[in-house]
């Protein structure tokens, strides 16, 4: 599910689970587990996929079999994960290595960092093409990134963009220029703030950050009952299972 690399005090997370790293139970879990233990013994973390895929968001052709009380366990986890994000001790930059719609992105709001490769790769919040509503953090986290008209507008619509948009409207920070460059980017971008005072970087740092733990801590999983409402009304499932059926033909 995950393959762990250390470069030296910087830790690198980087998902594997072909063909399309997409999010499930078993993934969310793992992802859990490896901030977890990132946070306590490395000094700033990447978090990365495979050259051309980051992630694809989340596995609905697994997830559409789970009956109500398997899927708000899911999606309880995933929000965990998201404020594990939040609050990391260390810096963590997230190398989207590729096409990072969705879930990929999702988890990428939280990071301090996100660094994309040119070209025609695809990112954004398609949730409510296929009926789906993202959570009130991640609502919060991208009004916080690109302000809150922007964010209206691609929420609303569902937009999916290219990394050149992404990064016009402040939704990535950097684009390298390949899949290839990203992952050293992303050490680049570490080493550099581990070459700072410490102390000064980890209090300012801690400072810039306050209101994404603060999400977390004042709204828990709020949103999970509302996800899983709209996920098993009737016309969300139709469109869910017309998607699982496009994917089945590729």
């Amino acid at each position: 599910m995950l393959e762990i690399i250390d470069h030296g005090e910087i830790r690198e997370i980087s998902l594997a689970r072909p063909p399309a790293n997409a999010l499930n139970p078993e993934l969310t879990e793992a992802l859990a587990k490896a901030f977890e233990e990132a946070g306590r013994a490395a000094r700033a973390v990447i978090v990365s996929g495979r050259p051309g895929m980051f992630s694809a968001g989340l596995d609905v052709p697994q997830l559409i079999e789970l009956d109500r009380d398997h899927m708000a366990g899911f999606w309880r986890s995933f929000v965990h994960v998201l404020g594990r994000i939040a609050s990391m001790p260390v810096p963590t930059v997230f190398a989207l290595t590729g096409h990072a719609p969705a879930g990929g992105i999702v988890m990428a709001l939280f990071g301090d960092y996100r660094i994309m490769p040119r070209g025609a790769f695809k990112t954004g919040f398609n949730e409510v093409q296929v009926g789906l509503v993202v959570p009130p953090q991640v609502h919060l986290a991208l009004v916080r990134l690109i302000g809150a008209r922007t964010a209206e507008r691609i929420l609303v619509a569902g937009e999916m963009m290219d990394a050149q948009r992404a990064l016009e409207i402040g939704l990535v920070d950097e684009l390298a220029d390949d899949p290839e460059q990203v992952l050293r980017r992303a050490l680049e971008w570490c080493e550099g703030l581990l070459a700072l005072p410490q102390r000064a970087m980890s209090l300012s740092r801690g400072m810039a950050r306050a209101d994404l733990h603060q999400m977390f801590d004042e709204s828990g999983a709020q949103g999970v009952g509302e996800f899983v409402d709209v996920w098993f009304e009737e016309s969300t499932q139709l469109i869910l299972r017309q998607l699982v059926e496009r994917l089945g033909k590729k």
